[in-house]
């Protein structure tokens, strides 16, 4: 008896007794025929202003509508429309093309929907007309409760009316996306909405705060952080391009057994001013040379040397690398003039 073939994917579907002798190889068409259609790409050409049809063959893993994913591409004369099969399925559509023209895409005589130029779109189709498989045609009082548990949203999410979603939850979610409208406030460039504990507020214009307001209870942990610049992506590390001022708290009235450093000028003897170069694999784990904040060539102290005759003023971080509290060096220096100058003094009062 004679093979039939399924509706979607075209795949051989051989009676009983069919294909003596050659239904392993026909088996192997029908698998390589899936597997195109599981993660295939296929780039095609579709310059010009005609409507394009999709090649659909029989149990043939090389036809056009065969390729799960679509790269159209070419320059646009006129606005065109691509066919695909119309039966149940979706495919996700590459718009690559370039002139100022639309690119539909429709089931073989049903309606299309647009793919906007330099943008991946999925296109379902449900036998009769393609639609777009895109989040941001989804009303928001459709998710007026349940969850979108562990979602990420790359998608314009316009809430019509919050209260849609009061009841609702987003555990754990990433929004890649403009809240257009929210608890009925709209929000243009330049405003901003903060939560007041029990419900959003609209900031705008002279009212809008430019800085991030936190309690005097609240915990903020960054990884990095830039300030006039992009943050390191190192954890632990702060950059910014201009001055960052501060004041330690050195009241006499916080402090107990103070006493001079002794023998400053011995330990100054210890240590050495040097120039010297970063591996470059440090550099490559600090963002790469700059000029700025990272330079191959740089000028300092050596810990070591500085916690033999000054441990007080150097510290191990928890990956084994040590580090210099470069401020703390001025206490020493200051006792060195001191007692530098009392050597010159002595030595004026023997002339």
């Amino acid at each position: 008896m004679a093979s039939t073939y399924s509706d979607r994917l075209k795949l051989e579907l051989m009676e009983t007794g069919a294909n003596a002798n050659t239904w392993g190889n026909n088996t192997n068409t029908n698998l390589q025929t899936v597997d195109a259609f599981s993660g295939g790409w296929i780039s095609k050409s579709v310059a010009g202003s005609s409507n394009v049809t999709l090649t659909t063959n029989n149990a043939d893993p090389t036809a056009e509508s065969s390729n799960k994913v679509l790269d159209l591409n070419g320059t646009l004369t006129g606005n065109i429309t691509v066919f695909i099969p119309a039966v149940e399925n979706n495919y996700l559509v590459y718009n690559n093309t370039s002139g100022a023209f639309t690119l539909d895409v429709a089931a073989t005589g049903g309606t299309g929907v647009e793919i906007p130029q330099g943008e991946f779109k999925w296109v379902y189709s449900d036998g009769t007309n393609a639609y777009l498989a895109d989040l941001s045609n989804t009303n928001a009082s459709s998710i007026s409760s349940g969850t979108l548990a562990d979602a990420r949203l790359s998608a314009n999410v316009t809430l019509n009316n919050a209260s849609t979603i009061s009841t609702g939850t987003l555990p754990n979610a990433r929004l890649d996306a403009q809240l257009q409208d929210v608890a009925g406030l709209a929000v243009t460039d330049g405003g901003f909405i903060v939560g007041d504990g029990a419900n959003f507020v609209l900031e705008t214009g002279s009212t809008a705060r430019d800085s991030l307001d936190l309690g005097t209870s609240d915990d903020v942990q960054f990884n990095s952080f830039g300030v006039g610049t992009a943050a390191s992506a190192t954890t632990g590390q702060i950059r910014a391009t201009d001055d960052i001022t501060a004041f330690y708290s050195s009241d006499v009235a916080l402090k107990e057994n103070i006493h001079n450093i002794e023998s400053p000028m011995d330990k100054v003897q210890q240590l050495n001013g040097v120039l010297f170069d970063w591996k470059q694999d440090w550099i490559d784990t600090n963002g790469g040379e700059d000029g700025y904040f990272v330079r191959k060539t740089d000028v300092g102290v050596i810990a070591q040397d500085v916690e033999k005759v000054l441990p007080e003023v150097v510290g191990t971080r928890p990956n084994g690398v040590k580090a210099v509290k470069y401020d703390r060096l001025c206490a020493l220096l200051i006792e060195c003039v001191k007692d530098l100058q009392s050597q010159v003094n002595d030595l004026k009062k023997g002339n």
